[in-house]
């Protein structure tokens, strides 16, 4: 290739006519003969829609990259170009020959992002009075570059991401056709180090205030299970009424006389002009119900023509009748209790207008629930297909594609419970799209079928506190909610369940060599202020529950465990039930005792602590053991269920104890077994016979 600039120190490692993509898996309409893809000669846009498979959250627009403004100049245009093409395609063949190794993974959006950088750069470079192009320029000109954006109060995240680009830039430098200062500006530190973003192990994410989390959830919730049934019900209305539409007017006057004799036919009429003196009829509506396509209305609500005005006049003589409806598409709504203490309909009326509002509605409050409960990320959740429930390891599960992080899209599993199954089915019953069950309702020229998380999320709050006065919800307050933070939140309140580490990190998809759980999983699970107190309360709630089965269980004759722990519960037991029999109580006396009794239980996996925390007399656990600062009781990771006198072991214990003798004389009596091994396998099964023994069961 020859030289096209007077700066070119070389000709470019790329041929104009040659592809951008090398490497990444093409969709099969740009496989196809003649089917256009980006070249790098292209020196005003790269498309990639259509090229490259772009993730469902991302709009069509971001799936391009631009060479304007400052990259118009051909000296900017062709580093832009030659930038992009080495970060792009890192495992290129000439791009290797030259020695250039680079490392991360990039897509449209990455290119798009460095094209911006250098873009600003340009512009900065100007203002400043540097020579026109970085032929002229030093390294310590960009590094002035960096300290004039933290001047200019820029933050450091995106401070770290010009950097990032300069940096890359020093790395392919000597293989650039164009002059570029020699050397890395910051050797030996990171971009962050640079940008000065300090990491201190806590996680940025906010979690969803309490005071917006659970009126969200539940509305969310009321609009699935409760809502949903009338809004698809009016949806399959509509449909077959305009699949049976005439679009001839003839035979309409006995087709209106026919109608209007029926008793249970009522006129349609705007829900908002119930209070007017006339309402107003919805002649659209009208005009389907009575078997005509919308375009016929004219027939019976305009006035120009005789036969038009008697028309008319026998549908307005039926409204002054009152045979009127807003319910027309629905019959009767579910009745719910309103703010006021009155009871009515959910919903003022479902029209052709209104029924696409609470559609998409119904789409919002299915995405509030996955993108709440299931920890997806919204580029997940985007991604999920029709009939995306599976079962997983005996448990249903969303099956769909992780973004974040690869370039080969896995497929991967997140667990739910029922109420986000019954979400998905309502979601995929109100989308359009062939293939997504998040995407719009309606068909619109204007929409390419990309769907914003935090619109949804916004939308769905603005349309419940509007209906309030309908649907009987509880207000939820306007805060700060973006999608990332409820995957933050349901980590935090996951981590309060015992041994629930691992399967956070499971569903967070964080993967690391230590049990599937890392630093960002207890990151993501650590609790926050705005939760504390909360988290306390349902804790103390949960156990008072636990403890007072415990009690009434104990009462009827059940056993409820055994060992030196479960004694001493028994015998707090019998005291309070004697003091209760004594002063001729009843149960609202035992559950007062029980909540000022000091019961001592901590509900585990494999048996339940019984020792005071303040004063844990007896904790085998704390023998000869270091004891972190600041901790207080029991230390749980060194638990000895067979020795220790706080121990009790529930009978919901024992099957697991079962289980693990099994599979300890299966480990021993495998002659393959190492030594080292079968020493082991031995210890546990005299743990476990221990405990077995304590509980009484038969060896």
């Amino acid at each position: 290739m020859s030289l096209t600039l007077p700066q070119q120190r070389r000709p470019s490692l790329f041929l104009n006519d040659e592809p951008v993509v090398h490497g990444r898996p093409l969709l099969p309409e740009a496989r196809e003969p003649g089917a256009y893809v980006p070249r790098f000669g292209d020196a005003v846009l790269w498309n990639f829609n259509g090229v490259l498979k772009r993730p469902a959250n991302v709009a069509p627009s971001s799936w391009k990259v631009h060479f304007s403004l400052e990259l118009e100049d051909p000296y900017w245009n062709l580093l832009a170009r030659e930038l992009t093409m080495i970060t792009f395609n890192q495992r290129h063949l000439a791009v290797l020959k030259s020695g250039v190794i680079l490392e991360g993974l990039t897509s449209p959006l990455s290119l798009a992002q460095a094209t911006s950088h250098l873009r600003t750069l340009a512009r900065w470079a100007r203002k400043n009075g540097l020579a026109a192009y970085p032929d002229g320029w030093t390294v310590e000109d960009l590094r002035q570059r960096i300290a004039s954006m933290a001047t200019d109060g820029r933050a450091p995240a995106t401070i770290r991401g010009h950097v990032g680009t300069l940096k890359t830039l020093a790395a392919v430098g000597p293989v650039l056709s164009l002059p570029w200062p020699a050397g890395d500006p910051w050797p030996g530190q990171s971009a962050g180090d640079v940008a000065k973003v300090i990491s201190t192990g806590v996680i940025s994410t906010p979690t969803v205030h309490p005071a917006t989390w659970f009126p969200l959830i539940r509305a969310a919730w009321a609009y699935i299970h409760d809502f949903a049934p009338d809004v698809l019900r009016a949806d399959r209305r509509l449909h077959e009424l305009r699949a049976a539409a005439g679009s001839s007017a003839r035979g309409i006057d006995r087709r209106l006389e026919e109608w209007l004799a029926d008793t249970q036919n009522k006129i349609p009429i705007h829900p908002a002009s119930l209070a007017d003196q006339t309402p107003q009829v919805q002649w659209r509506l009208l005009t389907l119900l009575l078997g005509y396509k919308p375009v016929v209305r004219t027939q019976i609500a305009q006035t120009d023509r005789p036969g038009k005005r008697r028309r008319r006049t026998l549908i307005l003589d039926a409204v002054a009748e009152g045979r009127t409806t807003t319910h027309a598409l629905t019959g009767e709504l579910l009745q719910v209790t309103r703010p006021d203490g009155s009871i009515g309909p959910w919903h003022s009326g479902l029209d052709q207008r209104t029924l696409f509002e609470a559609k998409k509605a119904l789409r919002d409050a299915a995405f509030v629930l996955v993108v709440g409960l299931s920890m997806m990320r919204d580029s997940e959740i985007h991604e999920i297909l029709r009939s995306p429930v599976v079962d997983h390891y005996n448990t249903p599960a969303i099956a769909s594609t992780k973004i974040k992080g690869t370039t080969n899209r896995p497929r991967k599993h997140w667990w739910i419970a029922e109420p986000l199954v019954e979400a998905l089915e309502v979601a995929e019953a109100v989308s359009l799209h062939p293939e997504r069950v998040f995407a719009p309702v309606r068909a619109s020229r204007q929409d390419d079928g990309t769907l914003v998380g935090v619109q949804m999320l916004a939308a769905f709050v603005t349309f419940t506190n509007e209906g309030r006065a309908w649907t009987g919800l509880d207000e939820i307050p306007i805060t700060y909610i973006r999608p990332h933070m409820f995957r933050r939140t349901m980590a935090m309140l996951t981590d309060q369940f015992p041994g629930s580490e691992i399967a956070t990190g499971i569903q967070l998809k964080h993967l690391a060599t230590r049990a599937l759980a890392n630093a960002t999983t207890r990151a993501y699970a650590a609790s926050t202020k705005e939760w504390a107190k909360y988290l306390e309360d349902a804790l103390d709630n949960v156990k008072f529950r636990k403890i007072k089965d415990l009690y009434q269980r104990h009462s009827a004759g059940e056993e409820i465990g055994f060992g030196p722990g479960a004694e001493r519960v028994k015998d707090a037991f019998d005291q309070i039930a004697a003091t209760v029999k004594a002063r001729v109580g009843d149960a609202r006396t035992a559950d007062t005792l029980l909540r000022t009794t000091r019961i001592h239980i901590r509900f585990g996996l494999l048996n339940n602590c019984t020792a005071d925390h303040t004063n844990p007399v007896g904790a085998v656990c704390l023998e000869n053991a270091i004891v972190p600062e600041g901790h207080v009781g029991p230390l749980d990771e060194r638990c000895r269920p067979d020795r220790c006198a706080n121990s009790m072991i529930g009978p919901e214990h024992l099957p697991i104890y079962d289980s693990h003798q099994r599979t300890q004389l299966q480990l021993i009596n495998n002659p393959s077994m190492p030594a080292c091994r079968r020493d082991l396998a031995e210890r546990e099964l005299d743990i476990t016979r221990n405990v077995l023994k304590m509980a009484g069961v038969s060896q």
